[in-house]
């Protein structure tokens, strides 16, 4: 006789014939309808996306690997989700990331992993900037330890978390090209959805967001900053100034054409949504990422050429009003002539304001007392009342000199180490691009980071954390790829 698995006697229909499943399903179906009427869009939003969250957690512990995918792409919606779900989405990251760890120690509880490429001098660095970061707990200075904690993670914490976890799991052709991917997708949907906000209108969340805290910033003389699904304009402006470039550099060296039409697409998109954001700063990402890219590679035909139009570009915004009826070009061309630019003014004068205060100040004067955060955790206080704006002033106002020089040497280190890696230590030319790609894309934010606050913030900061991972994890990559041409 023919062995009948019993779990196999009833389909899943069968089974809603029973009148107790049926009775069950009603029940449920009613208690969740009367839960949805009672706490409204939250509520309903939380059912609908919980199905989700158990899913993607089977997911990584099954495969961590998928866990990172999930946190890249999570990465560029977090705070766009916020604006439709009003709780602090910034710690689904962390979660996030820390279950992927748990599901690493999980999945290979029983198997072996190598962990030798985490005696890389990145890894060391990021551990030794989170460790300066916890020290800074301590600091006199610092008057509510809450602020620290709501402002840790952006600064240190995640640096420490994703790099890490890049080197163990993400760590090889197939994954650089994934990443990448990832990343031209979502760029081409922000940009898509700027394009929406500016032509079409943003929608009743966004709305409500201008309403209540973004309209100062957004709204500038009658015409709308894109911000799209990112935090705010200036963040959504260098995040699309920085892939604008990338692929800008990818579409140059790619060989394929389905590949070279998408990146062409995905540099389009780019460097639309860095001039829908008008956020002036942006534009110094793809002039910093191109004058490092010339120096990469080493020809000086290519350096003749990229200085000829790196003059007649800012000679174009610097010496013309040209393009000027039109509010982007307008806005950007400002940042060209600082000294007729209040604003810039304004932030010359509070740099002197701070060289005063923390001069008797070394370590600064605590994580999250300085900037926006600042306004929450510590009102009234010196720091919380004069504008940071720039990403590496917040982080002499909270780090003090000693912070700051420390965040300085890891940031130059990664430059100057890429930069020969990319020139003497790299053979295939594929990766030569993507690895190159990367690091201008990091020294274009850094440049950029000097008018704006956007190397800390989603989605800029993790990506820029995985960016450094790829760069010193070329030469393997490298390897991996010229020993599969040579098979």
């Amino acid at each position: 006789m023919e062995h009948i698995n019993p779990f196999h006697d009833q389909t899943g229909a069968d089974r809603l014939k029973n009148p107790f499943m049926i009775g069950s399903v009603l029940i449920m179906a009613i208690g969740i309808g009367f839960i949805i009427a009672k706490g409204g869009f939250t509520i309903a939003s939380i059912l609908m996306v919980a199905p989700v969250v158990i899913y993607a957690l089977n997911r990584v512990i099954a495969r961590p690997e998928d866990g990172l995918t999930f946190a890249f792409i999570l990465n560029f919606i977090l705070m766009g989700l916020q604006r439709y779900i009003p709780v602090k989405m910034g710690y689904l990251m962390d979660i996030t990331e820390i279950v992927i760890y748990i599901a690493i120690f999980f999945h290979y509880f029983d198997k072996k992993i190598n962990i030798s490429s985490l005696k890389s001098d990145l890894v060391i660095l990021a551990l030794i900037w989170f460790i300066y970061i916890c020290l800074e707990f301590f600091n006199p200075e610092a008057i509510s330890k809450a602020a620290w904690f709501a402002s840790f993670r952006g600064i240190g914490f995640y640096m420490i978390l994703t790099i890490p976890l890049v080197y163990l799991l993400y760590n090889s052709p197939k994954h650089l090209d994934k990443f990448l991917m990832i990343w031209g997708v979502f760029s081409i949907l922000a940009s898509i959805k700027a394009w929406m906000q500016l032509n079409i209108g943003p929608d009743p969340w966004e709305q409500k967001w201008l309403d209540e805290v973004g309209g100062i910033t957004h709204i500038i003389w009658g015409n709308l900053r894109a911000f799209s699904f990112y935090t705010d304009a200036g963040q959504f402006g260098a995040a699309q100034a920085q892939i604008g470039l990338i692929a800008s550099i990818l579409m140059i060296n790619e060989k394929k054409t389905g590949k070279r039409v998408f990146w062409i697409i995905v540099m389009i998109a780019g460097f639309y949504g860095m001039s829908a954001s008008g956020t002036r700063g942006a534009i110094f990402v793809p002039m910093g990422g191109l004058f490092l890219y010339i120096i990469l590679r080493k020809n000086f035909k290519a350096v003749l050429i990229g200085g000829i139009i790196l003059a007649i570009f800012y000679s174009f915004m610097r010496f013309t009003t040209i393009g000027n009826s039109n509010y982007q070009i307008f806005r950007m061309r400002t940042a060209f002539v600082p000294d007729e630019d209040a604003s810039y003014q304004v932030r010359l004068k509070n740099q002197r304001l701070f060289e005063d205060y923390l001069k008797t100040r070394p370590f600064g004067g605590g994580i999250g007392h300085a900037g926006d955060r600042a306004l929450q955790y510590t009102p009234g206080t010196f720091l919380s009342s004069v504008a940071t704006d720039s990403w590496f002033v917040l982080i002499w106002a909270e780090c003090g000199i000693v912070g700051l020089y420390l965040h300085l040497f890891i940031l130059g280190y990664i430059i100057g180490k890429g930069t020969y890696l990319c020139m003497f230590k790299l053979k295939d030319p594929d990766i030569q691009a993507k690895i190159s790609a990367l690091l201008c894309g990091i020294f274009g934010i850094m440049v950029a980071s000097y008018g704006n606050a956007v190397l800390g913030q989603f989605p800029t900061g993790l990506l820029i954390y995985a960016s450094m991972a790829y760069v010193m994890l070329g030469p393997g990559i490298d390897k991996m790829v010229i020993e599969n041409k040579t098979e």
